[in-house]
């Protein structure tokens, strides 16, 4: 991927790793769109980094979603750099009462709404001479964390879901990307770490972004940060000892 001159719509951009991908990208000569629920952290991160436009907008809301795709068609019709980052994880336990508490609306942010979006700006995109889509798993999509099981459902099925859409996408100038983050120091999660994380340090959101856009800029299809290359690598084969911390 190149990592100037692109025009970029970063999702859930406002903080964390987004702000850090957008801080970073504005900063080497693109114009960088981020969008995000929260009309506050939005304000702040235009005023931390004024280069940034931003938008508010909830991606699993189909109204605010389609408001901000015509809006990017009719004011930045040469976008050609999707990253779908806007996530939340929420910590279960199904042997409680509350188990499914906001279950509806994790699926549907980690989900249903970026494959919304891409489908939804898929025509605009392929009509650029270069193009990408950049989907934002986690190492969580290839050996699960049982204390946050529907989060980490919803990065395998963005895995999957990237594989085949790269898939699909070859014979356009569209190029997909999977970002697959370790565990990295931000709000995720309300700040409540997973029992099995506790042990291990966290990457900074700023160390992230310089290893992903490095990453990034080589080309490929599946970026592993950190301790996501070794939970690619062995999957489900973590999983006991990822979780007996817990």
């Amino acid at each position: 991927m190149k990592l100037s001159g692109n025009t970029i719509l970063i999702t859930g951009g406002a903080t964390g790793i987004g702000l850090a991908l957008a801080t970073r990208l504005s900063s080497s000569g693109n114009r960088v769109i981020i969008c995000g629920r929260n009309e506050a952290s939005l304000e702040h991160a235009r005023v931390t980094v004024p280069a940034l436009i931003t938008r508010v907008c909830d991606v699993a809301d189909a109204p605010s979603r389609h408001e901000l795709v015509d809006w990017l068609a009719a004011d930045y019709p040469d976008l050609n750099v999707l990253i779908n980052n806007a996530g939340v994880q929420h910590r279960r336990d199904f042997n409680g009462e509350t188990a499914t508490a906001a279950l509806d609306q994790e699926i549907a942010i980690n989900l249903t709404a970026p494959i919304h979006l891409i489908a939804e700006l898929l025509p605009a995109l392929t009509r650029q001479d270069q193009a990408w889509i950049v989907n934002v798993s986690s190492g969580l999509a290839f050996s699960p964390m049982a204390d946050v099981p529907v989060y980490s459902a919803t990065k395998a099925a963005i895995h999957s879901f990237t594989l085949s859409l790269r898939h699909q996408l070859r014979s356009t100038s569209v190029k997909v990307v999977e970002l697959a983050p370790p565990i990295v120091d931000t709000g995720l999660g309300g700040n409540a770490r997973s029992g099995g994380t506790t042990s291990r340090p966290m990457m900074s959101a700023e160390a992230f972004a310089t290893d992903a856009l490095a990453k990034l800029a080589t080309g490929q299809d599946e970026i592993l940060i950190g301790i996501s290359a070794e939970t690619r690598r062995q999957g489900e084969a973590m999983f006991e000892r990822m979780n007996s911390r817990a």
